[in-house]
């Protein structure tokens, strides 16, 4: 399939009932002012061998695509509206490939009530490379920003943490001593991120700060305080792990390095966060009626950078997170 063939057949079907994308028949997009709301911008770049595996399922890829977008959005408490989609597509990619790619694409629009509204598709060399635009709406002025917190502020985050680093682990094939239910269970951490959509109301109603764990925790929380122009202190201990990861710490000697490995793998996609003291407890309270578990495990600082301590101690870190050259 060409360019216009692949539109016509994969995706404008994505588009239907979208007035918005102009039945993909144009080289824009007209989106609606929403009186009272902002319209919030996210977007990510996924590249072949550095966020997926080659051998990764298509499907499974471009789910990822909008859930690490999808994860942004949760971010800042915002309702997902539509997105915009590119693809460099590599040699290998066929028409098979690509129809199962327009699949998982379709399959996770329809379930967080996404709308395509256009995009581009080009073709590369490789890596296979895609990208995605995407836009939600938040009361006007709402917006949940890294910068909101402040000295005294807990630092709080969703689900748990390390199955990104341990679940590429996994799916490289470093895990198998784990047992067959648990590298599973890390596969699908790694390969099917869940942005938490579900926070959206108690994040507006108190949080301080926020943002997506996508580079690592310590990474994305000393993002809030570098953004805030204050610093962020992280008990290791206290980081709430799924239970293959308990497993896997159970086998590690030095338990303060593994944690902060865990802590700086990156691609968990939960939401790290800051609220007062004395609004922990609702806002706690708040997310577990929706479903979602925040847990504390730190405090903003006045000493500026972000820091993990095991035990009350400082540990030493080689990096904080994930960077890209």
């Amino acid at each position: 399939m060409d360019e216009f063939e692949t539109i016509e057949r994969l995706f404008r079907p994505l588009a239907a009932g979208t007035p918005e994308a102009l039945g993909l028949m144009d080289d824009a997009a007209a989106l609606p002012a929403r009186p009272g709301f902002d319209l919030v911008v996210t977007t990510d770049t996924l590249v072949e061998g550095v966020h997926f595996l080659a051998s990764d399922p298509p499907d499974l890829i471009a789910r990822k695509l909008l859930r690490v977008n999808l994860s942004d959005l949760a971010a800042k408490g915002a309702e997902p509206y539509g997105y915009l989609l590119n693809i460099a597509w590599a040699p290998g990619w066929d028409e098979a490939r690509r129809t199962l790619f327009a699949k998982g694409l379709a399959e996770d629009q329809a379930a967080c009530g996404l709308k395509l509204f256009g995009g581009d598709t080009v073709s590369t060399p490789g890596p296979f490379t895609i990208g995605a635009t995407l836009f939600g709406w938040a009361p006007a002025g709402k917006m949940i920003l890294r910068s909101g917190a402040r000295v005294g502020d807990l630092l709080l985050v969703s689900g748990t943490i390390g199955d990104g680093f341990l679940g590429l682990k996994a799916a490289r094939g470093e895990l198998d001593q784990l047992g067959a239910e648990a590298v599973c269970a890390l596969e699908e951490r790694y390969r099917l991120p869940r942005p938490r959509l579900e926070l959206s109301t108690a994040l507006m109603q108190f949080a301080s700060a926020s943002a997506d764990v996508s580079d690592g925790l310590i990474a994305d929380a000393g993002n809030i305080a570098r953004a805030s122009g204050l610093g962020a202190e992280i008990a290791l201990e206290k980081l709430p792990l799924s239970d293959p990861a308990t497993g896997w710490m159970a086998g590690q000697a030095d338990k303060s390095v593994s944690l902060a490995a865990l802590a700086t793998g990156g691609d968990d996609y939960e939401v790290v966060c800051t609220t007062a003291p004395d609004q922990a407890t609702a806002m706690i309270a708040a997310a577990e009626r929706a479903g979602v578990a925040l847990t504390i495990i730190g405090s903003v600082t006045s000493e500026p950078g972000a820091r993990g301590t095991h035990g009350g101690v400082s540990v030493a870190l080689d990096r904080t997170g994930w960077r890209h050259g």
